[in-house]
């Protein structure tokens, strides 16, 4: 099937989730504006592309997700909140996440998908009050881990996270998915399994599942601006 190409005029031009490709880019082209990000993450779709490459979009099918509720805390992660080994933080150093986001050597990888058009894009995405990202500090007040992604209405839309320190990206993921779970999100997007990720309680679902989800708790109110700790 040939790759959807997306009209660069229109930013509102994503194809019905289920017309695409379960497991391969679903469409070509268009731009990283704000309006076709938002747009694109409310229907299910986020884009991953190499640098320099054309931009693709991806749908995949089954979708990986945490249910907050459903969150898994290992025994071994309960002595660093019990010691407070390390201090969370939000939307204090978005820059220095996304940048060591795409800096960390990831096995397997010859290099970042996170290139300086994922990083302009999604610089405004949080000057807009869309991105947000998770500090990771430890007790000499270095940054030793974080994560970013976006919120839309009841969903965090996941994108990268990093650690220079044991543990220290699962203890931001952790006190993410707790604060989420507070304020009354349903559903964290991890995109695609990882190991790392269905140790904390992730697991498949559909696509089709995954679409009837974002169409009920996107469109609620999106809690913009920059996030305090709760």
């Amino acid at each position: 099937m040939a790759l959807f190409q997306l009209n660069p005029e229109d930013p509102f031009s994503f194809p019905l989730p289920e017309l695409v490709e379960k497991d391969e880019p679903a469409c070509i082209g268009g731009d990283l504006s704000s309006e076709r990000l938002i747009t694109a993450y409310q229907f299910g779709y986020f884009p991953w592309f190499s640098p320099g490459s054309p931009l693709l979009w991806w749908n995949p099918d089954p979708r990986f997700v945490i249910f907050p509720e459903e969150l898994k805390v290992a025994k071994s992660m309960r002595p660093y909140f019990n010691q407070k080994k390390y201090r969370v933080t939000y939307d204090t150093a978005f820059e220095e996440v996304i940048k060591n986001c795409r800096d960390t050597y990831r096995e397997g990888q010859l290099g970042s998908w996170i290139d300086q058009r994922i990083i302009t894009a999604y610089q405004e995405l949080h000057r807009l009050g869309f991105a947000h990202s998770v500090e990771v500090w430890d007790q000499e007040d270095s940054l030793v881990g974080g994560l970013y992604g976006i919120a839309i209405g009841k969903v965090f839309f996941g994108e990268s996270m990093f650690a220079h320190a044991r543990d220290a990206s699962k203890f931001g993921f952790i006190s993410l998915v707790r604060r989420l779970k507070d304020q009354g999100y349903e559903l964290i997007d991890c995109q695609q399994r990882t190991s790392h990720l269905a140790s904390l309680g992730g697991r498949a679902i559909s696509r089709n599942d995954f679409t009837k989800i974002l169409e009920k708790i996107t469109p609620e109110t999106t809690e913009r601006g920059p996030w305090t700790v709760h």
